[in-house]
């Protein structure tokens, strides 16, 4: 539950502030080499001619400057090194903060012409700090900052992988992934690559945002005493009457404190009297280029009243005094600035790169919703009541297409699973129809199994129940239609009459189906024309890829189908595809591997072999007959009882083989409604070569939107291991997921994977558990 409100909180903070960071970003990495850019585009105003006199001494200077221009100096700033120009700082109007600044040649005194490119500078840095909309922009900046340490930290929890000391798992970028994996990976591997620098960035980039962190900062960090805490310059809001100065004694005061390493100084005169200048100078040996030293002094004698050198001061002031340097990565070098500057440039593509992925998850609950809505609307009422027990979904299918039917022809209905039905609504009702389908060899559905020990074996008066019987089976079990056997004589011993035998159904067979139709017509007295099943349709094949191209065991394919305008499905639907390739072919079901929102419907299909080498009708057709572009029939099959909880109730995947397509989309369906917390373990002959999907699982280990995965490759050991034996092994862990009320699915192989399976969870939590698990939901099956 954390984790998802945490992820809920990340991306809505980010489609909010995402574009401002992104804004901040790039004026940031334009910015940051300001001085370098605009010496190269004014080398006449920004460079001046060295001279063997050396520059001129701050009193001549600021007479020299105060005469031509006409403005009394309040600031210089000087760089005795690589032939710079210094700049000086004039006296701020009244009511304003800062007065106007001008290039001047440090060995003559001469004012320079404005440079090319400072206004332009001046809008990035108005942008970057203040959206160049004052005080306003400066609280959204400042409040996009604090986002931005948040991001740091919710984006490395959320993608903390499960192998944390495996380097490819945080850093690695898979360039052969495609849509949103690739996106993904994109915001995550590169937000790992830039996690550090944007920490830095916004822990220092508060400094600036909020005074109430900058005093906490200084307290934490700085050497003075609390009192002597501040600006060293003392400068207020409210200019008085200027003090006098010296400035030959001010020169004087600095060329002793900081002695003959001198190579660059700030000099600003206090704004009223009784308060010293402050200066800040660097030395030509400093750490870094912003590794100033601070000094005040007495403006008419030059005595120093304060005096904080760098190297003299602890590691937490020597930080405090580089909050600048490590917010533009000056701090360490030119390589520091570099990497800095391309990291804050990065940050439109977190921006681009998220809004992309919360679309993409917006249009995937969008399709979901629409495909929920497909199946339901019956209606309610007490003429009909419809019953359905479903384990692959075309039960439940089509009771739904019943109940439409009749409240087509004026019939009220009421629609329910049997596992929801009690013995009291039975009994109440008068008319009733019974969609059942028999599981395996006679056994009910999984959904089904609680109301088969409810009800089954106890007596009810039903004496005033008219029923009728629609029961899905397949003749290649002996105990065909078992269940629904089971149900129509339990019925009738309690003195229910049935209106007329029921009609089994082998497959899905459509001639049967009809007669089930027609009977129903019989009964209302009415012509009910829509068909019970959808018709096949003609969806494209766009392609397939063998996932395992180097197995020693049968051929497995990712096949990709085009869908129909408007076609919508749900995770752990089923696709029925119609061969073409042999005479009276019957429906195929396959396991949907994907969502509507992906372009496509995917599916996982094995190649299967009779005893002659002849491949399978259904997986022939799809794996090597069919060639891409060809047209395909088939349609869409609800399969309600595999669909994925609503809620955000933990979910353990368990399946072996092509059993991963019904997970995959299942845990697709978990990731776009923000569900992470998912467990998949999955089993087949060996890593090198039947590893389906490998990439793809691996990156949502990484990215933690899949929470654990488990491997059972048997062949990759002397002694076989399968997924069932992962799962004993995993028995604490079990225990403790569902104790935070997690579901199990399960899919793939009835014979060896599915009852192993079984007998697993039985043995680990015992029978009763394992049925109230059942009963409850949480333990479902789509096998085969």
């Amino acid at each position: 539950m954390f984790k998802q409100i945490l992820f809920q909180l990340h991306w809505l903070l980010g489609i909010s502030a995402g574009l401002v960071l992104g804004l901040m970003g790039l004026t940031g990495a334009l910015y940051s080499f300001e001085g370098e850019i605009m010496r190269a585009l004014n080398p006449q105003v920004l460079r001046v001619e060295v001279r063997e006199s050396g520059m001129l001494a701050p009193a001549e200077l600021v007479a020299r400057i105060e005469a031509a221009e006409g403005k009394t100096v309040s600031g210089l700033s000087v760089d005795g090194r690589d032939g710079n120009a210094a700049r000086v700082f004039f006296t701020p109007p009244a009511g304003e903060r800062r007065g106007p600044m001008r290039f001047f040649d440090p060995y003559s005194g001469e004012l320079l012409a404005p440079p090319v490119g400072q206004s332009f500078f001046g809008l990035m840095l108005q942008l970057h700090r203040f959206l160049a909309m004052g005080e306003t922009g400066k609280q959204i900046t400042a409040a996009s900052t604090l986002a931005l340490l948040f991001f740091c930290l919710s984006g490395l929890y959320l993608r903390w992988p499960r192998r944390a000391l495996n380097w490819r798992a945080w850093l690695a970028l898979d360039w052969g992934k495609k849509g949103r994996a690739f996106k993904w990976d994109l915001h995550a591997v590169f937000g790992t690559w830039c996690l550090v620098f944007y920490l830095c960035a916004a822990l220092t980039g508060l400094y600036w945002s909020y005074d109430w962190y900058r005093q906490g900062l200084t307290r934490l960090l700085g050497d003075a005493p609390a009192a002597q805490r501040g600006n060293p310059g003392g400068r207020g809001a409210a200019p008085q009457a200027l003090p006098e100065v010296d400035y030959r004694a001010l020169w004087q005061g600095l060329q002793d404190a900081a002695g003959p390493q001198l190579a660059s100084w700030n000099l600003r005169l206090p704004d009223r009297p009784g308060q010293p200048a402050s200066v800040l100078y660097l030395l030509s040996d400093a750490e870094h280029p912003r590794a100033y030293s601070q000094l005040g002094l007495e403006p008419l004698s030059g005595r120093v009243s304060r005096h904080v050198r760098y190297a003299d001061s602890s590691f937490g002031a020597r930080l405090l005094t580089s909050v600048y340097a490590l917010h533009s990565g000056e701090y360490f070098g030119l390589a520091g600035r570099i990497l800095m500057a391309l990291a804050s440039a990065a940050m439109p593509l977190f921006a681009i790169t998220g809004w992309l992925l919360y679309l993409d998850r917006r249009r995937k609950q969008r399709a979901i919703r629409l495909a929920k809505g497909t199946v339901a609307g019956a209606g309610e009422g007490q003429g009909w009541l419809i019953g359905f027990a479903s384990q692959s979904g075309l039960a439940e299918q089509l009771a739904w297409r019943t109940a439409g039917l009749l409240q087509a022809a004026g019939m009220p209905v009421q629609v329910q699973s049997l596992a929801e039905l009690s013995e009291q609504a039975l009994a109440q009702a008068r008319r009733a129809v019974f969609v059942v389908s028999t599981f395996g060899d006679g056994e009910a559905p999984d959904s089904a199994r609680g109301f088969e020990r409810r009800l089954l074996g106890r007596e009810v008066a039903l004496g005033d129940l008219n029923y009728a019987v629609l029961a899905l089976g397949d003749r290649q079990y002996r105990k065909f239609c078992g269940f629904a056997r089971r149900l129509h004589d339990w019925l009738g011993r309690q003195g229910a009459r049935s209106l007329f035998a029921p009609v089994e159904v082998d497959n899905g067979d459509h001639a049967t189906l009809a007669i089930w139709q027609r009977r129903l017509g019989e009964l209302t007295g009415v012509t009910l024309q829509a068909p019970l099943e959808q018709p096949f349709a003609e969806w494209r094949l766009l392609g397939r890829e063998c996932l395992n191209p180097s197995s020693g065991g049968a051929l497995t394919f990712l096949v990709r189908l085009q869908p129909l305008a408007g076609a919508s499905w749900q995770a752990g639907d089923l696709l029925q595809v119609l061969p073409h390739n042999a005479e009276g072919a019957v429906p195929r079901d396959y396991s949907i591997a994907s969502l509507p929102g992906d372009g496509a419907l995917e599916l996982i299909v094995r190649q299967a072999r009779h005893g002659d080498g002849s491949l399978g009708l259904g997986s022939g057709w799809l794996t090597a007959e069919a060639q891409p572009g060809a047209m395909l029939r088939v349609r869409l099959r609800a399969n309600s009882a595999f669909h994925p909880p609503a809620d955000a109730r933990p979910l353990i995947l368990i399946g072996n083989g092509t059993g991963l397509a019904g997970l995959r989309s299942l845990l697709q369906a978990r990731i776009v409604a923000g569900h992470w917390r998912n467990w998949l373990l999955f089993g087949e002959r060996r890593a090198a070569h039947d590893f389906y999907c490998r990439e793809e699982l691996q990156g949502l280990l990484a990215s933690g939107e899949l929470a654990r995965l488990d491997l059972a490759f048997s062949r990759d050991q002397a002694e076989k291991i399968y997924v069932q034996d992962r799962l004993r092994e995993a028995a604490a862990e079990l225990h403790h997921w569902l104790d935070e009320g997690a579901a199990i699915y399960v899919c793939g192989s009835l014979d060896g994977m599915a009852a192993g399976v079984d007998r697993v969870l039985r043995e680990v939590l015992g029978d009763a558990a394992l049925e109230h698990l059942r009963e409850a939901g949480r333990y479902r099956r789509d096998v085969y």
